[in-house]
């Protein structure tokens, strides 16, 4: 199944996930270091992450490395783009009008 970036980016975890990987690659191990929940619950977050492709995996060797995946955050940012533009756009439609009052 694949998952969509608005759903992974959704879950506070899943976006402290994002930030460690976005400094360094890591594995599995390394990643749950950081959270005091299971090993087994953040595998379970990475698998969402690469399912809408915001992580992507590397093996070498035995170990698999997990890391972030820029390109795929443009689609967020775009979104957001597009609601600052609505907003700016509404807050100088105000700044027209409050002269006139």
């Amino acid at each position: 199944m694949r998952r969509d970036i608005f759903h992974a980016i959704a879950d506070p975890t899943r976006r402290s996930i994002l930030i460690l990987l976005a400094s360094q690659a890591m594995t599995p191990n390394a990643i749950a270091e950081h959270f005091k929940t299971t090993r087994q619950a953040v595998s379970q977050h990475i698998q969402v992450l690469a399912e809408c492709e915001a992580v992507q995996q590397r093996r070498d060797g035995r170990e698999i490395y997990y890391h972030f995946n820029p390109t795929k955050m443009k689609e967020v940012d775009q979104w957001l783009e597009q609601i600052r533009q609505q907003f700016e756009q509404s807050f100088s439609q105000l700044d027209d009008l409050l002269p006139d009052l």
